[in-house]
């Protein structure tokens, strides 16, 4: 059985081992393949029957064009660089990773709250420039800094990684409010559930742990953020497309928003032009919530798990069935 990693660096650049994955057939891994070359992919993908994806685009022109294979992994949760329904035509499972990065993804959110509380990395910094050294006083501080104990956390998105974000949350002290489809017994023992309204006019802090849906794309843009308090903070580490990014970098240079802490953006690679570049008090980091070691050798062990699932004839984690 061949199987074809096409862009396999992001998941492991030598940390990790790809043994598992070699241990249930022929691998190649290929580091990246360029995301805009239909041939190049095909060309890869070959006669292999089980192609293994992270951001590289399976297409229904690739599924044409590669008759051999019969399985498709993707190393992430998100799936929609793969045409599910083209791929089901086809009777090709496509498998994806559901839960891996729920604990880093999580705490990354509150990092960059805290960051944006307390601006650690600018003041360490300062000090080592001389600043402190040369100060008339014992102390200073360039930024407000800000106490979170008593402020609301209004969370978009209460599953696995919402719910986490909520309890660390809780635990400085804060009161959470959530907006979901979908309420649950665990998700009422972290936060209260309101309508969105509610949640934009209440929240001191909001974050973002919602999947991209068409009806979630967007979902920060002009007129909801004039619904929110004056001051807030916006935190989105779930997908770019989630927020109307001219939007939000008016309302920081306004200061109807106090900050923003980004780890996804709508074009990735950030692109130069991006408005978020040059907005005030707008905290950007490369989507790296997920890459802590330990949720990346979550999603190593899921994918030789998927593959082996589907060898036995009974695959699992399946998005397109």
């Amino acid at each position: 059985m061949n199987i074809v990693v096409l862009d396999g660096y992001t998941e492991n650049p030598g940390d990790l081992s790809w043994a598992s994955l070699e241990a249930l057939g022929a691998l190649m891994v290929y580091d990246r393949t360029p995301v805009d070359d239909t041939a190049e992919i095909i060309r890869r993908i070959g006669g292999a029957e089980i192609a293994v994806t992270n951001k590289t685009p399976i297409t229904r022109e690739v599924l044409e064009s590669c008759p051999g294979l019969r399985c498709i992994c993707v190393l992430a949760t998100g799936y929609n660089v793969v045409d599910c329904a083209a791929a089901r035509e086809r009777d090709i499972p496509v498998c994806n990773v559901p839960a891996y990065g729920t604990a880093a993804v999580g705490q990354f959110a509150i990092a960059m709250l805290l960051e944006i509380c307390h601006g650690v990395a600018h003041h360490s910094q300062t000090v080592h420039e001389g600043k402190w050294s040369a100060c008339p006083d014992w102390c200073y501080w360039d930024t407000p800094q800000i106490e979170l104990d008593g402020k609301i956390m209004g969370i978009i998105g209460f599953g696995r990684i919402g719910q986490q974000t909520g309890r660390i949350a809780r635990a400085m002290g804060m009161d959470i409010l959530a907006f979901d489809r979908h309420e649950t017994a665990s998700g009422r023992e972290v936060a209260e559930y309101v309508p969105l309204d509610e949640l934009l006019a209440r929240s001191d802090v909001i974050a973002l742990h919602c999947p991209l849906f068409p009806e979630t794309e967007g979902i920060i843009n002009r007129e909801t953020i004039a619904r929110m308090k004056d001051g807030v903070i916006i935190l989105n580490n779930s997908r770019g497309p989630l927020v109307v990014e001219q939007d939000l970098a008016d309302a920081l240079h306004s200061g109807k928003v106090y900050a923003a802490g980004l780890d996804v953006v709508s074009t990735e690679p950030i692109q130069l032009d991006n408005p978020l570049l040059t907005a005030p008090n707008c905290l950007i980091t490369p989507h790296i919530s997920w890459a802590s070691r330990e949720s990346r050798q979550r999603i190593m062990d899921c994918t030789a798990e998927n593959i082996s699932a589907f060898f036995r004839g009974t695959p699992v984690n399946v998005v397109n069935s």
